[in-house]
């Protein structure tokens, strides 16, 4: 194989080790042995182990750029399209978590082991779309059209349904709701949104009424 070839198969033989075992508890050798290769061409490619780590992080954030993801969606915030744009958050996470089970796996092991791996994906990826949700429910508090409240709880409410979907469907293999990914997204962006707006609403018909008695 080619240098770029190896890499990424290196790097998949890794992925799929790693969530099954933990850092940890997978070897070079086991990943040679799974890659048909020996360890010598290993540390051609990664000087350490966690050099691998590191090349895993570069390797996903690569397959689902989230600054190309965060342009579509400020186009969504232009138009002040609140469904769309919650939706289309849900969505992508319950895919992530759909066709990305391994990878998911290798997060928790990492978390669980003291890694960075998995503080530094969530700095690299999900930070700039937290700090980007968090911004657009302030424009719209600004707006009078979302509830006063903390947008970063907010935020974070709103990212615990589908991720927890997510584990609990695919990586747990739990799943009572019997709802397909479309439909979970729908639900939990019209709870979402039924939450933040209801006493926005209610405050702006209260608002208005006191406006219209006072110039009365």
């Amino acid at each position: 194989m080619r240098g770029g070839e190896r890499r990424r198969q290196l790097i998949q033989v890794a992925i799929r080790l790693f969530s099954q075992k933990g850092f940890r508890g997978t070897t070079t050798k086991e990943i040679a042995l799974a890659a048909g290769i020996t360890e010598g061409i290993i540390f051609r490619h990664f000087p350490t182990k966690d050099d691998l780590y590191v090349a895993i992080l570069d390797y996903k954030a690569s397959q689902s750029p989230v600054e190309k993801w965060l342009d579509e969606l400020r186009q969504l915030a232009t138009g002040r399209d609140d469904e769309a744009l919650f939706r289309a958050v849900a969505s992508r996470i319950l895919t992530h978590h759909r066709k990305d089970e391994d990878f998911m796996r290798l997060m928790l092991y990492s978390a669980l082991e003291g890694h960075d791996l998995a503080r530094a994906f969530s700095e690299k990826q999900f930070a700039p779309l937290h700090d980007f949700l968090c911004d657009y429910i302030a424009c719209r508090q600004r707006e009078g059209d979302f509830r006063q409240m903390d947008a970063s709880l907010a935020v974070r409410a709103f990212l615990a349904m589908p991720i927890h979907h997510g584990l609990m469907r695919w990586l747990l293999k739990f799943n009572p709701l019997k709802i397909s990914d479309v439909e979970a997204a729908e639900r939990f962006t019209q709870i979402f949104l039924a939450g933040l707006r209801h006493k926005a609403r209610k405050a702006r018909r209260v608002n208005g009424s006191f406006q219209k008695n006072k110039d009365s």
